[in-house]
């Protein structure tokens, strides 16, 4: 019998100046294979680190920008989403929230789910994370 040999897939890290730092055990996203899979944003302010706690409009728009910021620098960007995980406080913050994922993605429409999951940590209304194709 001949043996196989696979290549070895590097499992690229992603920690952008533009995005927000973790403040947890993990990267912003990891590349792996063609794909970068984006850690879960929230509303913080990438430049200062502070938690935005505005409106559901407010906290849509900062978190999908940090998400942006992070596809950005793996090599990725709105177009080439897969897949977006939406974890909101309040199911009635669905329509508010959905007016602005559609108008930051356009025509872009990933597969998604929004998860109704309560309260989220320090009083955050949404946290969004990503799958995307990249060629990184």
């Amino acid at each position: 019998p001949i043996a196989v040999i696979y290549p070895v897939m590097e499992n690229k890290r992603i920690n952008p100046p533009t995005a927000p730092q973790p403040a947890g055990h993990y990267w912003q996203a990891t590349v792996y294979n063609g794909l970068v899979f984006v850690a879960g944003q929230l509303s913080i302010d990438p430049a200062t680190g502070e938690k935005k706690l505005g409106s559901i409009v407010e906290q849509a728009e900062l978190a999908l920008s940090n998400v942006h910021a992070i596809l950005k620098a793996a090599g990725s960007d709105w177009d080439r989403v897969l897949k977006m995980n939406i974890s909101i406080a309040d199911i009635n913050l669905w329509e508010a929230f959905n007016k602005v994922y559609s108008r930051v993605l356009g025509e872009n429409r990933p597969a998604r789910a929004v998860i109704p999951c309560g309260p989220l940590h320090y009083g955050f209304l949404i946290e969004i994370e990503a799958i995307a194709a990249t060629d990184m």
